[in-house]
């Protein structure tokens, strides 16, 4: 089964999530909702609003119409975000759950936003950080939303650029709040269960996923995505593609896994195996090459079998194109 890889999140710039590190003088500067003044406040969230609207009636062309222009050359990625979640937004009301001012005037190839009061221990319950990597110099505003309808919990997060007095549209993440109706609670509590058992691939697995449901944005760090991270350390199987490639052997051939994580698809979470392909053109062979990827893991981590639907094997050759292949865990012998 060929796999189209799900885009679920668009930002303009590159970004990468980091691991939480000391304040340093050389982080930029942020506000937090309770830092900022009414007239200022609403400025930012109105428009989050105006535009969580537009989102809800897929209306995109309208936020085209509000977005910068290097985001509005190629609104693609947005449109594909609102239509995958049409669904889920239709009937949602949305609530503002946080609001953030970044001053990025001052270019940095390594932004950090350091938000709200920090204790001699890092974060604390009102505090957020953003690691941006190549942020053009601006200014900005994150505005969090919680949207919730009979359907579904989703998080809605715009990323604003400030043009003249107007916030428009720089980036959209559009994120479920529960994978096959769990929460992140859930999962965190599971991860825990599978740690006492001595299970600790399924437990970095599920901590993993906790750690991606209780934040909206990857790039952003709390004290809750804090304390995952600290928790999940001591859970981290040293076989695992974390940082590094791992090899699969896999009958005469060896496989070198680029990144193992769960995902969710349809109602079902499944685990995800990347692996490093020549040549993925052959999609006989790059299918062959799936199922002996999907047979290996199965093998080497059988705890999986226990914790997922599926799993979904995916060839990645050197321009990052992948082919991905599914089997049911009861089809996988």
């Amino acid at each position: 089964m060929n796999l189209a890889r799900s885009v679920t999140s668009v930002l303009w710039i590159a970004l990468s999530a980091l691991a939480f590190s000391p304040l340093n003088a050389g982080a930029q500067s942020c506000q937090t909702s309770s830092d900022l003044d009414d007239a200022t406040r609403t400025s930012i969230t109105a428009p989050g609003q105006r535009y969580f609207g537009m989102a809800t009636k897929g209306d995109v062309a309208a936020m085209r119409q509000n977005a910068i222009p290097s985001l509005a050359s190629d609104f693609s990625g947005i449109e594909g975000t609102v239509k995958d979640h049409e669904r889920d937004l239709a009937a949602a009301q949305a609530t503002v759950k946080g609001v953030f001012l970044l001053d990025g005037t001052t270019p940095s190839p390594h932004a950090e936003f350091y938000c709200g009061v920090f204790g001699k221990s890092g974060q604390t319950a009102n505090s957020a950080v953003f690691y941006l990597d190549n942020l053009p110099a601006g200014k900005y505003s994150v505005v969090l939303l919680d949207a919730n309808s009979p359907q579904a919990r989703t998080m809605f997060s715009l990323i604003l650029q400030q043009e003249g007095t107007d916030w428009k549209i720089g980036g959209l993440y559009i994120k479920s709040a529960q994978v096959a109706g769990h929460d992140s609670d859930w999962f965190l509590a599971r991860a825990r269960e599978y740690k006492t058992k001595g299970q600790l691939h399924n437990a970095w697995f599920f901590f993993t996923q906790a750690r991606l449901l209780i934040s909206p944005l990857p790039f952003m760090g709390t004290l809750a995505t804090d304390k995952i991270a600290d928790e999940m350390q001591s859970s981290q199987p040293a076989d695992l593609p974390v940082g590094k490639t791992v090899d699969l052997p896999a009958g005469a051939a060896t496989y070198k896994l680029v990144s193992i994580f769960p995902q969710a698809v349809g109602n079902d979470l499944d685990l995800i195996v990347k692996y490093q392909s020549a040549d993925i053109s052959n999609t006989n062979l790059a299918y062959q090459g799936n199922v002996n990827v999907i047979k290996a893991v199965a093998t080497k981590y059988p705890e999986v079998r226990d914790a997922f639907a599926a799993v979904v094997a995916r060839a990645v050759d050197p321009q990052g194109r992948d082919y991905g292949t599914l089997l049911a865990m009861k089809d996988i012998k």
